[in-house]
């Protein structure tokens, strides 16, 4: 066998163009919602599910894209994310609503394997030393790729109607293809499959991806197991529920149209660029418990902000871009903190994961449902206080047990 290459930068220059994709197709609809909405002749609740049925994808089928990764090996299954991503964004092109629910289905399905795959082809092939810095850079690359399509949809959409604003995207993703099928035409060997390339590291078995532990039910017995859920739910739920619908709020509250409505809020996901990398350098210094509290004020002065001062939006929303993205890196590394092995750790995670996003997809059609029965976003944005409320709360009683 020959010696692994020190640094597989095609392999990381093809992961972080993929991230592009695995959230800005969700999150490039909500700058026109209420567009397609109109054309449609929905209700908030139903327009919401647009951004719902991706996310309860995550929830669902996880399970299934473990096992897509074990039987089909990791090449192969990012490649079918991106595939499923592009037929996803084709099919959601074709007219009337139904079709763009089933769209947003495949695409869902599609990212759930990128969200699996990419944590096991960056831990299998980074050195040791880097995996912090290039899992760091994946997530800044899930948030650009959303900050990116919340920025500029709008502004293409009043040029080009929303349907083929929509249907432009498909760009990132069709690059994402070309990036990684140049990665599989170089280190595809004849006759061999994907697991035993010649790069030095050990073929690929179950323990390179999640799995579940043989005794689940000890995992549950654990206190802080639940309190991480709780704290997961409720910020998916304030995240999911706020992306989709804060371009309709800034419209609402402060007067701005479609395309600055939809800029302001690609701030929501830029700023999040810089929450992977702040926590894990205040952690390093600092208690657990120091970022812990930083990213619960945060998202209350989110939360209470766009509630009680909404003209200072600007504020508020850079706070909430740190809090949601900075909230993930805390969770998981509690999780990490009190589990005894990779085995537990991995079945937290489906736990935590599983339940925080179907709580997470229920979130925009609540807030829409709320908001079309008042007239108004006080009473959806004042569940949002409540529910960083929640994630506070379950956070820091979590990260006081990790200490004790």
């Amino acid at each position: 066998m020959t010696a692994r290459r020190a640094f597989p930068w095609l392999v990381i220059a093809g992961v972080l163009v993929a991230a592009l994709s695995l959230r800005g197709p969700i999150l490039s609809v909500t700058p026109v919602l209420r567009d397609i909405a109109r054309d449609y002749a929905l209700d908030g609740a139903t327009a919401s599910l647009l951004t719902t049925f991706p996310v309860l994808m995550f929830a669902v089928l996880t399970p299934v894209a473990a096992l897509i990764i074990r039987r089909a090996g990791p090449e192969l299954a990012l490649m079918a994310c991106l595939i499923a991503v592009a037929a996803g964004t084709l099919i959601r092109a074709l007219p009337g609503f139904g079709w763009m629910l089933v769209g947003m289905l495949v695409i869902g399905a599609g990212i759930t394997i990128g969200n699996v795959v990419i944590p096991v082809i960056i831990g299998r092939d980074v050195p040791a030393p880097r995996v912090a810095t290039v899992t760091a850079a994946y997530t800044a690359a899930l948030n650009a790729g959303s900050l990116v399509t919340t920025l500029t949809t709008a502004s293409i959409a009043a040029v080009t109607g929303w349907p083929l604003a929509l249907l432009l995207w498909i760009a990132l993703t069709a690059i994402g293809i070309l990036m990684w099928a140049l990665h599989l035409w170089r280190d595809r060997m004849p006759g061999q499959p994907w697991d035993e390339r010649s790069l030095g590291e050990t073929p690929l078995t179950t323990a390179t991806v999640p799995i579940v532990a043989s005794r689940p039910r000890a995992v549950l017995r654990q206190p802080v197991v639940w309190l991480l859920l709780a704290a997961f739910a409720c910020q998916s739920a304030a995240y999911y529920g706020m992306s989709t619908w804060l371009p309709a709020i800034l419209g609402d509250l402060i007067g701005a149209d479609a395309t600055l409505a939809g800029a302001l809020a690609s701030l929501f996901q830029g700023v999040a660029i810089l929450g992977p990398f702040v926590v894990p350098v205040l952690a390093r210094r600092l208690p657990l418990a120091v970022p812990a509290v930083l990213i619960a004020v945060c998202w209350l002065g989110f939360s209470g902000g766009m509630l009680f001062a909404p003209q200072l939006f600007a504020l508020w929303v850079v706070l909430g871009g740190v809090a949601h993205s900075g909230g993930f890196v805390v969770i998981f590394t509690v999780m990490v903190g009190v589990s005894r092995s990779a085995e537990e750790t991995a079945t937290m995670s489906a736990i935590v994961q599983g339940g925080a996003y179907v709580v997470g997809a229920a979130s925009a059609p609540v807030l829409g449902a709320l908001h079309d029965a008042t007239g108004a976003w006080d009473l959806p944005q004042t569940v949002i206080v409540a529910l960083t409320a929640g994630f506070a709360a379950c956070l820091l009683t979590a990260v006081a047990r990790v200490r004790r």
